[in-house]
């Protein structure tokens, strides 16, 4: 039975990817500070013998009386709302303490580590769709650059260390994802507009909303994350993960007020600083190297996504 080590495992990606190892027999030390997870994402296995819950910040260096065989770093804020303003040191130690920290773990034990880095490494892209070998057009000094520019030095770090100290990494590159779990404050534009239609609110587009993006159900996305830890160590990425069906955001809006019969009104507001206009993975190398692709679509996913607010709403509700 492998150890895995999962940071950030109580948040949204986190928490699928514990309850994913665990059905897989694997014994799971989760690791998260909370600060935009929740146990509740995890209760179903709390309790479970293979599952065990520290509470860490990984910007400090993370002590453990185990082995490791895996880590999958996944802990960092995600969202604009969680890693702008106030937040943004606090992102940007996460990003370089917290990946140095654990791959320290890494070297020690000789395991291997995957880090979860992100599409925003590609700023406002001036190619589309986005393939790996693409490097980027970022506003190193904007109001999104603690997040952008903090993966992109996570990436470089784990890079050295694989280059210098031989540690076994891999590296993908996430693209929008949705699905249960999500935070409803988070300020995702998926969680947003359901959300909002579920209150009777107005939808809230920001900028005309013509700027597309290409959304992966959430049990897409782990299964390619699991497909990477387990593929061979030569293959370190990074590697492009997400569904390349791409939508508007209007469009978005508006199937999500057709799935939950909302009487709500798209209204619109200014779009905020760097926030790309059209954002579209190439996931060629994902399909050629691990026989992956999405098979879960919009629609569904969305339907899935919806059910899940419906419980968190009423649950609030009482």
């Amino acid at each position: 039975m492998k150890n895995v080590l999962v940071t950030g495992g109580t948040g949204f990606l986190g928490s699928h990817l514990c309850k994913k190892l665990i059905n897989n027999s694997y014994k799971v030390l989760c690791v998260d500070n909370n600060y935009t997870g929740s146990l509740t994402n995890v209760e179903s296995i709390i309790n479970h013998p293979n599952f065990r819950f520290i509470e860490h910040d990984i910007i400090e260096p993370l002590a453990i009386n185990e082995t490791v065989d895996e880590i999958y770093n996944l802990a960092t804020p995600a969202s604009p709302v969680h890693y702008q303003g106030k937040a943004a040191l606090f992102t940007i130690k996460t990003c370089v303490y917290g990946s140095i920290n654990m791959l320290e773990l890494a070297k020690r034990y000789n395991a291997k580590i995957l880090q979860t880095s992100t599409s925003e490494i590609y700023g406002e892209p001036l190619e589309h769709p986005q393939k790996e070998s693409y490097r980027g057009n970022v506003n190193p000094i904007g109001v999104r650059a603690c997040y952008d520019e903090g993966k992109r030095l996570a990436e470089t770090i784990f890079f050295e260390y694989y280059r210098q100290n031989n540690v076994k990494i891999k590296i993908v590159r996430i693209f929008n994802t949705y699905g249960p779990n999500m935070n409803p404050k988070d300020g995702r534009v998926v969680s947003n507009f359901i959300c909002q239609a579920l209150h009777g609110d107005d939808v809230t587009i920001y900028g005309d909303g013509s700027q597309t993006r290409s959304f992966c159900y959430v049990d897409d996305l782990i299964e390619v994350i699991f497909r990477m830890m387990n593929s061979p160590d030569s293959f370190t990425g990074p590697m492009n993960i997400g569904n390349p069906h791409e939508f508007t955001v209007k469009e978005l809006a508006e199937k999500i007020l057709e799935l939950t019969g909302s009487k709500s009104k798209i209204t619109y507001k200014p779009l905020p600083q760097d926030d790309p206009a059209q954002r579209k993975p190439d996931i060629m190398l994902a399909e050629k190297t691990l026989n992956w692709k999405p098979t879960v679509q919009l629609e569904e996913g969305l339907q899935r996504t919806i059910e899940y607010f419906k419980s968190v709403i009423t649950g609030a509700d009482r």
